[in-house]
């Protein structure tokens, strides 16, 4: 610079990107807050404490909805959290946080919490991913969400199929005792029956070979031994398939009211307003069973006095009531372990594409429902 000359500095300050990079900051905030708010569940964030529990760093406004206590309160003391969680599931928890802060993996653990002021279990599941901060400390951040609904159906799922498995093994026992039942039968009676034939025969042949007399005893003691023999075969077929469906529906449940009615003293009225349904074999035979298998649970249980049956039919439906005005069933009793003769009544009629409902009715006692589809196929009954 020359003697006499002035120098001017300019120094120039970009309040113009400082301004942009604030109305970003605000904007990323922005949508962070909405994505959070239609987040469904609660987004947090927590750090293990010297102890090593949980400490809630943050937590959005799904706090309240999921788990009963307001974000201020939760952040206050996150010992709270622990707190509602089922025992057995807040020792499955340490075990995950403790994985998860030893190998830095995601953290996923469903459990069960108690919302004391609902008065109610919620299932929740909380996912969350740790990273560690500049200091060495591990920071999780994650969502809880409720997944009660979910976990119940999963949960039913298995309960059903353990109930289906006990059932199969039932009936599996069911069927080796009943063949053994019906080959002592066969052995005892037709084939006792036969041996008695043969010797008679024998006797007889011996006597006419030896030019002796045969009497008209014998051959009418013989005689009676087959009678016998064809009631032996008559009842073991009728116990593995019902000679009277041969007459139809109807005919068989009136039948059988009427015989439960002559045997047991206890009233039982059945009706249906058509002469015939038309019914598949199988729907004839499912119907019959459950209706036999009703009452007898009515006889043993119900201290009942009066029974009513009734059978109709819809456009579509074949419907099937069983009323009895005794004692009632508790919901508890249908899901008992050894209620066999209720579930085999529900799995034939699911087999065959129906609903089957057992309930205790407005009026004392207790009313069995079935429907069932009418087939648009031949196969009929």
């Amino acid at each position: 610079m020359q003697p006499g000359q002035q120098e001017l500095i300019f120094i120039k300050s970009d309040f113009s990107s400082k301004e942009e990079a604030m109305q970003a900051l605000i904007e990323s905030e922005s949508r962070f807050q909405a994505i959070v708010t239609n987040t469904p569940g609660l987004v947090f964030q927590f750090q293990l404490d010297h102890e090593g529990e949980i400490d809630f760093v943050y937590l959005s406004d799904g706090c309240k909805a999921l788990l009963g206590f307001s974000t201020e309160a939760l952040k206050q003391d996150s010992k709270l959290f622990y707190a509602m969680i089922n025992v057995r599931d807040r020792t499955s928890l340490r075990k995950r946080l403790e994985l998860s802060a030893k190998k830095l993996k995601l953290l996923n653990w469903d459990g069960r919490v108690w919302i004391e002021g609902w008065q109610d279990t919620k299932w929740i599941n909380l996912r969350s991913t740790p990273r560690v901060l500049p200091n060495g400390a591990i920071l999780w951040d994650g969502i809880m969400t409720n997944i009660t609904q979910s976990k119940n159906e999963q949960l039913g799922i298995e309960q059903s199929r353990r109930n289906l498995a006990e059932l199969s093994a039932h009936m599996d026992q069911i069927k080796e005792h009943e063949r053994s039942r019906i080959a002592r039968e066969i052995h005892d009676d037709l084939g006792g029956n036969l041996t008695a034939i043969k010797i008679g025969l024998s006797s007889i042949i011996n006597k006419l070979t030896a030019g002796q007399k045969v009497t008209v005893e014998q051959a009418q003691s013989l005689e009676l031994i087959v009678d016998s023999t064809f009631d032996a075969i008559h009842r073991i077929s009728s116990d593995l398939r019902p000679n009277i469906l041969d007459l139809g529906i109807v005919a068989a449940l009136e039948w059988q009211s009427s015989e439960f009615e002559k045997q047991l003293g206890i009233k039982c009225h059945f009706s249906c307003k058509k002469s015939e349904i038309p019914v598949t074999t199988d729907q004839a035979i499912t119907l019959f069973r459950i209706c036999q298998e009703s009452m007898s649970n009515i006889a043993k249980h119900a201290k009942a006095s009066t029974v009513h049956i009734e059978l109709r039919a819809t456009h579509d439906e074949i419907l099937m009531s069983i009323h009895d005005n005794g004692v009632g069933i508790k919901p508890s009793d249908t899901l008992k372990a050894n209620s066999f003769g209720l579930r085999g009544m529900q799995e034939r009629v699911i087999t065959l594409r129906g609903s089957f409902d057992i309930t205790e009715s407005n009026e004392p006692g207790t009313l069995i429902s079935i429907k069932l589809p009418i087939e648009r196929e031949n196969d009929f009954f």
